[in-house]
Order: C-alpha cells, then sequence, then structure tokens
C-alpha cells in the first residue's frame, strides 16, 4: 500500500518578497487621503501613475518608471477632473494612454507624451459622459483594442467604444443595469467574454458584457463580498469580504455554480479590505490588505485543496493602496514573478516590492516565465462588439526574443554561420562567396532586416537629446544615481567589447577556412 507523501512539490514554495531599497523608492509623493477603496495606483513598464491630494478639484501624478527618489515639489500634474480623482487604469495596448473616473461623473482619457513632463496637462484626448453620478470604477477590456468599462453610483455599467475621432463621448455602445446596488468590483476572463462584478447587495454576478444579461448569480448569506476576481482560465471564481462575525474572509467558487463557495475561510479580524491578485502564468494569488502591511500569496491548483498557502511578506508600514507592474516589464534576471508598488502615505512614499523566485543561476529561467500577454490587442473594438471572441497575444519574455513593449525595440542581429559548414561549400576559383551560400529567399529576408533595423534607428534618434535618452532614462539628480549610471555604462562598454573579441575571432576562423579551401582546390 503506497502512502501518498506530505509534501508538495511547487517551484514556487520558497518565493519571498523583497522590499526596494530607499534610493529606488519614490519620495516626497503626496499621496490621497481618499477613503475610497481602490487601488490608487497604476503601473506599466515606463511610467507609475498614482492619484495625490491636492485642493481644487482631482489630480494624480504620472512618472517615469526610472525617476526614483525624492520627487520635485513642483513636479507637473495631470488636473483636468473638477472632484476627486477614484480610479486610474493605463490601456494594456498603449503605455501612453490612461484612463481616469472622478467624483465629477465624467471618465477621461489623457495622452501621456513620451518626453518628460514640463507643465500640467488638463486638457483630456476623449471625456466620456454618461453617469450621473459619481464613477467609482473603470477597466479595459483584456483583449479588444479601445473598450472601456466604467462603473458609477447610478447603479450602471457602461461600455465605451473609444474608436471615435469624436472628443466628448456621450453614448457609451451599451449600458448594463443589472444591478440594484453600487459595484464594488468588476473583473473579466482571459478572453473577455465574461464580466464578474461585485454589488454592495452582497451578491456576485457573471454577466455577458455585450447582451447584458446575468448568467449566474450567487447570493451566498454568510460571505459579504467586496472584491472578486476571474482566475485565467481555470473556470473559478475568488472572492474577498467578511463574514457573519466581521472577519476577513476569503472564498473560491465555481465559475458553473455560485450556489455554494468551494472554500471559505476566515483570515483575520482586521477591518481593512483585501486587493486579490491573480498570475495566471504562474497560477500564484496573491491578497494585499488595506491598512496593514502584509501580503499573503497563495497557489492554485485545479484540485482539491485548491488553495495552498505559501508564505506572508510582512512589513511594519501600512499601504493605502497598491500597483502591480505587468509580466512584461519585470527584471527576469533576478527570478521576479511579481512586482507591486506599495503607497505608504505616513511616509509620503511609494515602495516597489518584488516577489522573486530564488534561484542560484544568473541565466534566464524557462519553466518560470511561459508566455504571457503581450501589448498587442488581438481583436478590434468594432470585432469585439460584433461578438468574436478571441485569447490574448502572448509573447515570449526571454532577453532578445522580440518586442514585448509597446515602444520601439532594437532587433538582434542574425548569428554568423557556423564555421564548420563552410568547408560543405565550394565556388569558382576556390572562392567562397557568403552570398551564394544562402538561398534566394534568405537573402531578401536579410535585406528586409537592414531596412527594419535602420528604421528603427531612426525611429530611436527621435527619442534622444544631445545622445541621452532622457524617456528611457532621466539624467541622474543624485551623486549616488550617477554613480549606477556610470557603473551600467562600464559593464554596456565591457559586454560590447566582447561582442566585438567574438566577432574578430569568427571572422579569423572564416579566414582560415577560405585559405584552406583554396590550398585544396589549388593542389588539385
Amino acid at each position: 500500500m503506497s502512502w501518498p507523501p506530505q509534501y508538495r512539490s511547487s517551484k514556487f514554495r520558497h518565493v519571498y518578497g523583497k522590499a526596494a531599497s530607499k534610493e529606488k523608492c519614490y519620495d516626497c509623493v503626496p499621496i490621497t487621503h481618499n477613503v475610497h477603496d481602490n487601488h490608487f495606483c497604476a503601473v506599466n513598464p515606463h511610467f507609475i501613475a498614482v492619484v495625490i491630494e491636492c485642493t481644487g478639484g482631482g489630480a494624480f501624478l504620472v512618472i517615469p518608471i526610472h525617476q526614483t527618489g525624492k520627487l520635485d515639489p513642483h513636479y507637473p500634474k495631470i488636473c483636468g477632473h473638477k472632484g476627486n480623482v477614484l480610479d486610474i487604469k493605463w490601456n494594456p495596448f498603449n503605455d501612453f494612454v490612461i484612463a481616469s473616473c472622478s467624483e465629477d461623473a465624467t471618465v477621461k482619457i489623457w495622452d501621456i507624451p513620451k518626453h518628460l513632463l514640463t507643465r500640467n496637462i488638463t486638457n483630456p484626448k476623449k471625456e466620456l459622459l454618461g453617469h450621473v453620478r459619481r464613477v467609482g470604477l473603470i477597466e479595459w477590456h483584456p483583449t479588444a483594442n479601445n473598450i472601456l468599462f466604467s462603473s458609477g453610483y447610478d447603479y450602471k455599467i457602461m461600455v465605451w467604444n473609444l474608436d471615435t475621432k469624436e472628443a466628448v463621448i456621450s453614448n457609451p455602445v451599451k449600458v448594463l443595469d443589472a444591478h440594484k446596488d453600487v459595484v464594488l468590483s468588476m473583473s473579466f476572463n482571459t478572453d473577455g467574454s465574461l464580466l464578474a462584478t461585485a454589488c454592495r447587495d452582497r451578491k456576485i454576478r457573471l454577466i455577458d458584457p455585450r447582451s447584458g444579461t446575468v448568467v449566474q448569480e450567487a447570493s451566498y448569506k454568510s460571505h459579504r463580498v467586496n472584491k472578486v476576481l476571474f482566475l485565467g482560465n481555470m473556470k473559478k471564481l475568488f472572492s474577498t469580504g467578511t463574514s457573519r462575525w466581521n472577519n476577513r474572509q476569503i472564498a473560491l467558487w465555481d465559475q458553473n455554480d455560485l450556489s455554494v463557495p468551494l472554500l471559505e475561510e476566515d483570515l483575520d479580524g482586521s477591518s481593512g479590505l483585501l486587493f486579490p491578485f491573480y498570475d495566471s502564468d504562474t497560477r500564484m494569488l496573491y491578497v494585499v490588505g488595506k491598512g496593514d502591511g502584509n501580503i499573503r500569496y497563495y497557489e492554485i491548483s485545479p484540485e482539491k485543496p485548491y488553495l495552498n498557502y505559501l508564505m506572508e511578506y510582512r512589513s511594519h508600514l501600512p499601504q493605502k493602496g497598491i500597483g502591480m507592474m505587468p509580466k512584461r516589464g519585470l527584471e527576469v534576471s533576478a527570478c521576479e514573478i511579481f512586482r507591486f508598488y506599495k503607497l505608504i502615505p505616513t511616509k509620503s512614499l511609494i515602495e516597489p516590492i518584488s516577489m522573486i523566485v530564488p534561484r542560484r543561476s544568473e541565466s534566464y529561467q524557462e519553466d518560470i516565465y511561459p508566455l504571457t500577454t503581450g501589448a498587442q490587442p488581438a481583436l478590434t473594438a468594432q470585432e469585439w462588439l460584433n461578438g468574436v471572441n478571441k485569447g490574448p497575444l502572448l509573447v515570449s519574455l526571454r532577453p532578445g526574443s522580440g518586442a514585448v513593449n509597446s515602444s520601439p525595440q532594437f532587433l538582434e542581429p542574425e548569428p554568423l554561420l557556423e564555421t564548420t559548414d563552410l568547408s560543405k561549400h565550394q565556388g569558382q576559383g576556390g572562392r567562397v562567396l557568403l552570398e551564394d551560400m544562402k538561398k534566394p529567399s534568405e537573402i531578401e529576408d536579410s535585406r528586409k532586416q537592414l531596412r527594419v533595423e535602420e528604421k528603427l534607428l531612426k525611429n530611436r534618434q527621435r527619442h534622444l537629446s544631445d545622445g541621452f535618452d532622457i524617456f528611457e532614462c532621466p539624467p541622474p539628480k543624485t551623486e549616488n544615481e550617477l554613480l549606477q549610471m556610470f557603473y551600467r555604462q562600464q559593464e554596456e562598454i565591457r559586454r560590447l567589447r566582447e561582442l566585438v573579441n567574438q566577432r574578430d575571432v569568427q571572422i579569423k576562423q572564416l579566414e582560415l577556412e577560405l585559405r584552406n579551401l583554396c590550398m585544396d582546390t589549388g593542389s588539385y
């Protein structure tokens, strides 16, 4: 008789959280004191946006991701709202477009310039007018381009198509009015064909976002839901809320049967909200507590017990809100699988926290970085509105495998032919031409690649100011930043020298092979 093992094998058992050093934090940021239960922070590989405290309307900051350290008190703001900003979200397919909603009952779409901000931005690219009360939530569609969902205190969810030339849009393409109270949370499944909502009436609803019909509805009495989240393609929902005894509680649901949760667990007696985050690539679930410094993380499995507790990151500094970096912005060389940006209003500080898998090797770890969601939409807005469903386009995070950001990327040069292949090809008079060894299609492909590289180089030079890329890496402000930049440049110079030496060795090998071929043909 074979007994099952008492331990569970997992490559994420020893994941740990690592807070960034003081130099890599964002200091002197006037974080908002609004009591609304939202993240108040949005991150992409180029910028971090955070809602701030200000007078005379609502505003938020957009800071380049590399511009760490103390923030200038006169740093330009995005301040076009007449009321407090309640939520901000980056466009998943354009790192330079952000949406914001406010107590003034409007949703605004902003274009962020690629250069450093020099003045306040007050005029939005688009303004969405439809709600009659304040708008508390916004959410971009995960696969269709320019489709935005907004939820207000008028109990309605509105679907907006931004693929229009109008600067002011007053008519949404669809209004979902299935709720009888304020919507507290929205979440899409992987292809965006289903929308899960948590409402103040304590019910979880599964809605078809195009028709507005309610597919499933949960009215479980002992779990008062606050936030709900789709768990990727596992056909499960995860929710956070409170129990009958006001304990913080988590629950796991079957997407096809919301009558009773698969799992229900009380965490503690704190009063702060729990924000859930799910990484479908690693099947890891993170639960972040508002008002405390804890981040619990679990691993999801398709069979019982479904939820496997891993560890807990603890800090004495409480978080007001939290931001999350997309997978394409992580540092894969450090085995970083997730990154949070923690808002600490008591210190006016934004602190990055990296979740790291401990590995000895510094090479790319393919087992913890499967193909992930890229920055290209799978559908146009009109295709999705016509009823087409399609999963997200996936990309690899391996360095040099291709562009994963929405900004121009340099292509890696093709490797030279191996020297062992030269002896198989002989030309007239003992000469071997590289173009003679290639097929016509390969020659055409290489010429196309050269043209693409030249075009990308011209685009890249537009971002340069006096030979210095102020967008990718802003000018250093402190001596420590200057030293870090100097060390990075030295490392880049060393790497380029090694590359040149390798090319020299390959050239010498090719010359020797050609000389041997010439001597062989001469002896015959």
